[in-house]
């Protein structure tokens, strides 16, 4: 099969810069690896605390060492609906092992917050930095040396990029990624909009807001919008690291519980005692990043994947960035319309065609990598154009559609929503900035206003509070960055822009936080680099100045004389806030690197 120009100029330039890296991370793994499992060369002591609360049968097998042992992680708790599936997983992911031949334990959990709950709050300021807390703990659980591969559980936002960071670091192990899939449909998404706005401007109560949101996030599973915790599911299989058609099948149907099970059955089989041994370090290579970020572009995913995934591939020695996502955006079809941006939620999505209808045509125009390795066992061509289904009861896995079947929601390569991505890199004087284009009308795209400076989103919705945001404006929202405040994200001002757009005024937004899968329908050039504080040009903006954001051209300055601009001062970075455990993330923030070096505080390959 033939690979894009395009693509495969970018996946070579992106394994040449990273040629040292990857290698000195290959031959890490190649030195962990072992022929047998490795808890046969624990001493006794050592080893008898790793199987003293086995069951019978299981401390028999740990202790002659003759099965694979497999870790189960996961991010369970019975608060978020995302991952309140995963209760049962571990109890059903240790009967399918057993039952192809090995042992599972569980090695150990992981926090698992949700940004919908912090959204605004204080504990916004924790969300990013606990990928990396995830990352680490992952690595914890997986120290022990008990281990021949794993399976992850996990979903939303940071979760699913901390637990593949964590597991990259035990590349020689196999390792499946086991999701619970969205809750079903709910409220549609234009009319949760709609209140949402109404609310902004003060014309519904609180009553009736939470009776909108309540009918949006109404039970167990993902919520439905296409944001993060999606995009995770799409990366995941996009990369071969989900059994094929697991992303996007709702919980406790039969379907879903067969692929669980098919999961536990396979992990055995990727082990070095296995019949087709997979690393995970080997999985997730240059061609599989490059994939993942495809896939995302194709579909409008999250913006906050210009740092999760840059930093997955750092974990594999895999220097990726920002250029990389422009080049691949420019020849990558949006292919997708999915809230927010459109009507349809990812049950709709799935329904039309789904995964295996993106994959199968983004393969078709060469835009995706075939022949990478899988956790199938089958190159990514073979195994990822088939969608699961239950035939008599029993697991099988078909060919997908090839045609769509909601040309509303999904559409093939030749008669696309866009014939570019749902991404855009901005560059100036500002620094380099990140748009997600794919919900922003055209007429949309270029704003050139004066700036509304301010130092936090509680600021921005005073100010419109006051009826003082009138004209058209450019809002900056500053000192938001990771070293900030860690980088919240800012879902608080979608739906105050939304008001203002919608009353004709010209708008858009320019921070360096965040705003994830919520960037719709006002231009937002988000994780501005370098940001305010660490004295980016963003920290010398005043109000007034004249701001030109062109998603067209990818352009994001300011129109004042240069000299001016380096004459003024700085206005100071607000002293971090305390409380809601922030102050036990000062180290973190004091560590973390920029946005477009996936804002993290992890040392990979030795380079902290």
């Amino acid at each position: 099969m033939h690979v894009h120009r395009t693509v495969g100029d970018v996946t070579r330039r992106i394994a040449k810069r990273s040629a040292s890296s990857r290698k000195r991370y290959l031959e890490r793994l190649a030195a962990a690896a072992r022929k047998g499992p490795a808890r046969g060369e624990l001493g006794c002591a050592n080893l008898a605390h790793g199987f003293a609360g086995a069951g019978e049968v299981d401390k028999d097998a740990l202790r002659r060492t003759t099965k694979p042992n497999i870790a189960i992680v996961s991010a369970y708790n019975d608060m978020l609906s995302a991952h309140k599936p995963l209760e049962s997983y571990p109890a059903a992911l240790k009967r399918a092992v057993t039952g192809a031949g090995g042992i599972a334990q569980f090695a150990g959990g992981v926090p698992a917050m949700c940004d919908g709950i912090t959204q605004g709050r204080a504990g916004m300021e924790l969300s990013l930095f606990s990928r990396d807390v995830i990352a680490m703990a992952t690595a914890i659980a997986l120290s022990h040396d008990m281990f021949d591969g794993a399976l992850l559980l996990g979903v939303c936002d940071k979760i699913v990029p901390g637990l593949l960071i964590g597991a990259l670091s035990f590349g020689h192990l196999p390792t499946i990624l086991v999701p619970a899939g969205p809750m079903t449909s709910g409220l549609p998404n234009n009319e949760k909009s709609r209140i949402r706005q109404l609310h902004a401007e003060g014309k519904v109560g609180r009553e009736e807001l939470l009776d909108a949101e309540a009918a949006s996030y109404h039970s167990p599973g993902t919520c439905t919008f296409y944001g993060t915790a999606n995009s995770n599911q799409l990366l995941m299989e996009a990369m071969g690291l989900h059994l094929p058609g697991t992303s996007f099948v709702n919980p406790d149907t039969p379907l879903r519980d067969a692929l669980t099970t098919a999961a536990g059955e396979r992990i055995p089989r990727l082990t070095a005692q296995g019949e087709d041994p997979t690393p995970i370090g080997e999985v997730v290579d240059e061609r599989a990043v490059v994939n993942g970020v495809v896939a995302l572009l194709a579909t409008g995913g999250s913006t906050n994947h210009t740092m999760h995934l840059v930093a997955i591939a750092a974990a594999a020695g895999i220097e990726l960035r920002w250029s990389d996502f422009a080049e691949l955006s420019a020849v990558t079809p949006l292919l997708a319309r999915i809230y927010p941006n459109g009507q349809a939620d990812v049950n709709h999505f799935h329904a039309a065609g789904g995964m295996a209808f993106v994959i199968d045509q983004l393969l078709d125009a060469g835009l995706l990598h075939p022949n990478t390795r899988t956790v199938t066992g089958s190159p990514f061509a073979e195994a990822y154009r088939c969608e699961p289904a239950l035939d008599d009861g029993e697991l099988v896995w078909r060919q997908a559609p090839r045609d769509s079947l909601d040309k509303t929601v999904l559409r093939g390569t030749a008669d696309p929503f866009s014939p570019d991505g749902g991404l855009r890199m901005l560059t100036g004087n500002l620094g380099e900035a990140v748009m997600k284009t794919s919900a922003v009308a055209q007429e949309h795209r270029l704003v050139e206003a004066p700036a509304r400076v301010f130092d936090d989103q509680e600021a921005f919705l005073a100010a419109f509070d006051a009826g003082e945001l009138s004209g058209d404006l450019v809002a900056v929202v500053r000192f938001q960055g990771p070293r900030a405040n860690g980088m919240p994200e800012l879902h608080k001002l979608t739906p105050t822009l939304g008001v203002l757009q919608d009353r004709g005024q010209r708008v858009a937004l320019v921070t360096d936080g965040r705003m994830s899968g919520a960037s719709g329908k006002v231009p937002a050039a988000i994780h501005l680099t370098p940001e305010a504080a660490t004295g980016g040009p963003l920290a010398l903006l005043r109000d007034g100045d004249p701001l030109r954001l062109d998603a067209e051209t990818g352009i994001l300055e300011v129109l004042v004389d240069g000299g001016e601009l380096e004459s003024r001062d700085p206005r100071a970075t607000p002293e971090p806030a305390v409380g809601t455990g922030r102050e036990l993330f000062t180290a973190f923030r004091e560590a973390v690197g920029a946005a477009d070096a996936g804002a993290t505080v992890l040392g990979f390959d030795g380079d902290r």
